[in-house]
């Protein structure tokens, strides 16, 4: 059963990036971030509910609380050039360039944690990095998402993406000590909740809220249930089977994105893009391995 929810959890987080691309085109991609993130935190409560890890919340000493909130903040910064990449670009091009927080995690567990690099995990990098690299070619780097002439600042805000979420990954798992994750996970995604609406009243995005397309609205809160699905699906997963295996179907969300966007959004993708999609999901495997 265990592997149902796996491939349940790659589908949402596939799921994710269509729906936030669909329900951006109007709406502001930080107020965006705001309005998905209560979503989001109910889902990562649940969890802490299911767990019954909430007992634990008055033990967390100062030092894990420091280390978690500086991760939420990581995990916000990320979400938030995430969807302005989103709003920017094309879903299809967005995804893996996010997906290079994978090999900067390595990277980083290597020089600042002492985590040791195997061949074989060496080479996952070096094909995820290749294959990245032919699914970014000139055209797709400087296609503008449709119906956004000239919007070509997508590629900075996807590799902003992609540091955070790496910083988020490393700041987590110094916090993650002595603490249960969905407990660390609840923590961090309430620190997103007040980043995200702290920037939206300083940017005075606040004012728009009455205007908003509702179908854009129910897409964007629906993009945030399918976080929550995914994050479900991912945990219970974990329950039951191996994380050697669990962790590169997750990862192979990626292929959803893709294939939703080529269906639902009307992106193209080239040979050349498949090629390095073939790559990038060669290198993920790799690296679990």
């Amino acid at each position: 059963m265990w592997i149902v929810f796996a491939c349940g959890s790659a589908l949402f987080a596939g799921l994710t990036a269509v729906l936030a691309k669909a329900g951006i085109r109007q709406i502001d991609s930080t107020l965006a971030t705001a309005l998905r993130a209560p979503v989001v935190l109910v889902a990562a409560c649940a969890m802490v509910l299911i767990r019954g890890s909430q007992t634990q919340i008055a033990s967390i000493d100062a030092a894990t609380l420091g280390w978690l909130i500086a991760s939420g903040l990581a995990t916000g910064a990320s979400w938030l050039c995430y969807f302005k990449a989103l709003q920017l670009g094309e879903a299809s091009r967005v995804a893996p360039i996010d997906k290079l927080s994978t090999v900067l995690t390595v990277l980083l567990a290597v020089v600042l944690l002492g985590e040791p690099l195997t061949a074989l995990g060496g080479a996952g990098v070096l094909l995820m990095v290749v294959g990245t690299l032919l699914m970014l070619d000139r055209a797709g780097a400087a296609r503008p998402a449709p119906g956004r002439p000239g919007s070509q600042g997508w590629l900075a805000y996807a590799l902003g993406s992609a540091v955070f979420a790496a910083l988020t990954a490393i700041l987590g798992k110094l916090g993650i000590v002595g603490v249960e994750s969905n407990l660390g996970t609840a923590i961090r995604t309430a620190v997103v909740l007040v980043m995200a609406w702290a920037m939206v009243a300083v940017s005075g995005r606040r004012r728009s809220l009455d205007a908003l397309p509702r179908r854009e609205l129910a897409l964007v809160l629906a993009s945030g249930l399918t976080t929550g699905a995914s994050w479900l699906c991912f945990y219970r997963a974990l329950q039951d089977g191996p994380a050697s295996v669990i962790v590169p179907i997750d990862k192979l969300s990626i292929l959803v994105t893709a294939s939703f966007s080529v269906l639902v959004l009307r992106e193209r993708l080239g040979r050349r893009y498949l090629g390095g999609l073939a790559l990038l999901t060669t290198g993920t495997l790799a690296m679990a391995l």
